[in-house]
């Protein structure tokens, strides 16, 4: 080889040395920095729940339930009395006939205080003639738990067992940190009779409404199944966050849509329940209803749909603070009401007799109200009795989708309107705006337009005065059988 192509391959494996040096130290660079970021990594997956489960397992406990049933067990009316093989039959039946027998049901909860306080669903206690306790291995087993108090609006009920000195646990905040959607999560309870059992996941979402008036469930992908009701689920500070409760299954197991109440909702729950065996919710004595898209045009002052229209105002709290019907309460107590369910949530978690400051929009004019709550268990019931449903109506020819007529005394037997003013609506056409909105024959316009209507005239002026205010639509509150909403229909 010559010196000169001696000299350029040395410079040829001068240059690949150099590029295998800068590589080596680029790969070594991004080690470096995965090195740096994995720490962080491995603390946002625990490498272990078994700390976790160590620390508070001595707080879970199995909850056993006996409940008498009356009746006979096996074959019954198989064959006549007097039948040949009527003694046949009679042996695969009860031996005892009609005398009440025992059965049992499983579940979970979880200590509150050292004083032996237990919180567990109200489901897995209702209607039991014994509840007994089992401790975690190595604790009490079979001991016998008094009932404190229970709430069926979230499922909750608290227990008493005369022991001191139990280990416990406390509730964590599930609005903060640690119960994010994300967020690592441990469930902890009797899953199908099992026994003590653990298992984790994350939260999968937040504010979850099922069927409860103060629903507020955390939805995770922790296995939970028939036995963890009334069970803890734990942030990974050892904190509670929620109660288990439900799931949603086709088979009846765990497919990774399970729900916890939520500590926001439960931990009041249980404080009253210790307090007063039974709960306190403020009440603010109104009915009231969503804001739809449709109905913004037809309220002064409203740029989008958001806050709770009132619908009626009996005696009451409300009433006395100066509220009417028409009334879209935005403001309660500094918090901006988006909806309803909002509104009822914040009024429940509020203390009975508590002064409370409200805004309102009244006609395009904001105006603030002052209200001192009353007492929901108490006062809703008389306030707003139950209501009867409207019946059908003979067809006739409509306005605006609607046949109106002014009250006779006909209309008021037929469709059992009592003493009250409006028009009665006595046909719907199957293709109009108020068809779809669900208004029926028998339904009462009470008002439009915010003006009270007695006569058709009544109400074509205020859809004529509508239109020349430019709207395109007016805004009817309706009344069913005493029940009173809000509805929009279009005037184009």
């Amino acid at each position: 080889m010559t010196s000169q192509a001696l000299a350029v391959q040395t410079a040829e494996y001068q240059r690949r040395g150099m590029l295998m040096t800068m590589m080596t130290a680029a790969a070594m660079a991004t080690a470096l920095l995965l090195s740096q970021a994995s720490p962080s990594n491995a603390q946002a997956r625990p490498v272990t729940f078994a700390d976790l489960a160590e620390q508070v397992s001595p707080s879970v406990v199995n909850i056993t339930t006996s409940t008498t049933i009356a009746g006979k067990t096996g074959p019954q009316g198989v064959v006549p009395e007097g039948s040949p093989f009527e003694d046949f039959f009679k042996d695969l039946q009860d031996p005892e006939g009609d005398a009440p027998r025992k059965s049992e049901a499983l579940g979970s909860g979880f200590v509150v205080s050292a004083d032996g306080y237990i919180v567990t669903n109200n489901h897995v206690i209702e209607g039991a003639d014994e509840i007994l306790i089992e401790f975690f291995p190595g604790g009490e087993a079979g001991v016998p738990a008094t009932l404190i108090g229970t709430d069926k609006n979230t499922d909750i009920a608290v227990l008493k067992v005369d022991l001191e000195d139990l280990p416990f646990v406390s509730f964590g905040d599930s609005n903060a940190p640690g119960a994010r959607v994300g967020d690592w999560v441990m469930a902890m309870g009797n899953p199908l009779g099992q026994g003590f059992s653990v298992s984790a996941g994350i939260v999968s979402a937040r504010n979850r409404a099922l069927s409860g008036t103060y629903d507020d469930y955390i939805q995770t992908d922790a296995a939970i199944n028939r036995g963890n009701s009334g069970g803890p689920l734990f942030n990974m500070d050892g904190d509670v966050v929620g109660v288990n409760t439900a799931i949603l299954s086709p088979n009846g197991g765990s497919i990774g849509i399970g729900f916890a109440m939520s500590s926001a909702v439960v931990e009041s729950v249980v404080d009253q329940l210790k307090e007063f065996g039974e709960t306190r919710r403020g009440w603010l004595g109104v009915r009231i209803q969503d804001v739809t898209p449709d109905m913004v045009d037809a309220i002064d002052g409203l740029d989008m749909a958001k806050g709770a229209l009132v619908t009626d105002v009996p005696t009451g709290p409300a009433e006395d603070a100066g509220m009417v019907a028409g009334d879209l309460i935005t403001s309660f107590d500094g918090i901006e009401i988006k909806d309803t369910r909002e509104l009822v949530k914040i009024v429940g978690n509020s203390p009975v007799g508590k002064e409370v400051p409200m805004i309102v929009l009244r006609n395009g004019e904001v105006i603030d109200l002052t209200v001192v709550l009353g007492r929901r268990e108490t006062s809703e019931a008389v306030a707003f009795p139950a209501s009867t449903e409207a019946p059908a109506a003979p067809e006739s020819e409509n306005l605006l989708g609607m046949s109106l007529s002014e009250i006779t005394p006909d209309l008021t037997e037929q469709f059992g309107l009592g003493d009250v003013i409006g028009l009665v609506i006595t046909d719907i056409a199957a293709d109009s705006d108020a068809a779809t909105k669900g208004i029926i024959a028998g339904d009462l316009i009470v008002e439009a337009g915010r003006q009270s209507v007695t006569t058709v005239a009544d109400f074509e002026a205020q859809i004529e005065a509508a239109r020349e205010a430019g709207r395109k639509s007016i805004l009817l509150l309706l009344r069913r059988g005493g029940d009173p909403r809000f509805e929009a229909l279009l005037i184009d």
